[in-house]
């Protein structure tokens, strides 16, 4: 099943407008489809006292897609995702925007919707890398989900 066009401006628009925290970092949906997304954090105005990228705004980029994969993938009148855990592993000083890509398998996504639907609730889990405008890894989070079913 793919997104219609319209679909993924929709969700693009709602994903860069979350709650006004990531309205103000500038945070950007480069690319949706069923189960991927690619978002960027731009440095500018995340900028902390050393001149490099804040701490907390490579955190956000990479927690942030969790929501969105959720609005690509699953029935939001069903299902909510919460985060349950997330580490990050800095590797070396963000100086450019930031992207991230996570993609989460057709079978993940059965997998996902079947437990929560037999049990009320399902974990899955993801690594994500944080990459500068050159390709370089600047971080890498370990992403921990829970997947609940309304009313469960």
């Amino acid at each position: 099943m793919s997104l219609s066009e319209e679909q993924k401006t929709l969700i693009k628009a709602a994903s860069d407008k979350t709650f006004p925290f990531v309205e103000r970092c500038g945070v950007k949906t480069l690319d949706v489809e069923r189960g991927y997304c690619k978002m960027m954090m731009p440095l500018e105005p995340n900028l902390n006292h050393v001149g490099i990228m804040y701490a907390g705004a490579l955190y956000t980029i990479a927690e942030l897609p969790g929501g969105v994969i959720y609005l690509t993938s699953f029935d939001t009148k069903r299902f909510y995702p919460i985060v349950k855990d997330m580490s990050i592993r800095f590797r070396r000083p963000a100086t450019t925007d930031i992207t991230v890509e996570v993609t989460l398998s057709e079978e993940e996504i059965s997998r996902i919707e079947k437990t929560t639907e037999e049990v009320g609730k399902c974990d899955f889990e993801w690594d994500v890398e944080l990459k500068d405008a050159n390709g370089e890894v600047v971080a890498i989070t370990h992403n921990v989900y829970q997947m609940r079913k309304i009313g469960g």
